[in-house]
């Protein structure tokens, strides 16, 4: 019986034996790669952990900086977040708030590099949208329309039609062009929703070119 048994065994082995010298390297293959993948997925993870960090550590500098008003500081810190870390939403909000601060202080050259960088760079689509109709307003007020109808001719996310409408309306009315202000104003008009606010600003703006509008339903409102 013992000796049944040890036969019974060695040949098991030799089937194993056979069994890994035909598939041991194709196994020995894809549990590399598994585990290979793994190991690099969480060290992926890891990385992205440590650049959020680091980059919101600059971001909180550029937000006391602009709350000390800090203008210097505010450059510095923003060069690193860019640099390092251009990437990140961390470093486009940062663009948007460095770019106000260097508004409110008159600086409109560092207020249109912010935002050219937020436009061109940003990784969102919604900050960059943003980034434009600021870029647009800070042209306006350094008397270059035309640069600022360029920025508001890139294509915006459906939320954000409207008030680049309404911007081009007053890049035309500042240009005289009553034609085409009055088109951009009704299209934004339109667009908005009866209850915000901004829409009786439309408003008001088409009333100063001597066109009074008809209230109808948003097309929002419409699809109710």
């Amino acid at each position: 019986m013992a000796q049944h048994f040890d036969l019974e065994e060695q040949e098991q082995l030799d089937q194993l034996k056979h069994f890994w010298n035909k598939w041991g390297t194709p196994i020995t293959g894809a549990l590399i790669v598994v585990f290979g993948s793994f190991a690099a997925w969480n060290g992926y993870q890891y990385w992205q952990a440590r650049q959020a960090t680091q980059a919101a550590a600059l971001a909180d500098a550029v937000t006391q900086a602009v709350e000390g008003k800090q203008l210097d500081r505010i450059g510095q810190a923003l060069t690193d977040l860019k640099s390092s870390y251009s990437g990140t939403q961390q470093a486009a909000q940062s663009g948007l708030l460095a770019a106000k601060a260097y508004a409110d202080a008159g600086q409109w050259d560092q207020a249109k590099d912010a935002l050219s960088w937020v436009a061109d760079k940003g990784s969102d689509n919604g900050l960059q949208a943003l980034a434009r109709l600021r870029l647009a307003a800070v042209l306006l007020e350094q008397k270059q329309p035309d640069a600022a109808l360029q920025q508001l001719s890139a294509a915006f996310p459906a939320e954000f039609t409207a008030v680049a409408a309404d911007r081009r309306g007053d890049v035309y009315a500042l240009q005289d062009k009553k034609t085409e202000a009055v088109a951009e104003y009704e299209k934004a008009y339109k667009a908005f929703d009866s209850q915000i606010d901004y829409r009786r600003l439309v408003e008001f703006k088409l009333n100063a070119l001597g066109v009074q509008v008809q209230a109808k339903a948003s097309p929002t409102e419409a699809k109710l």
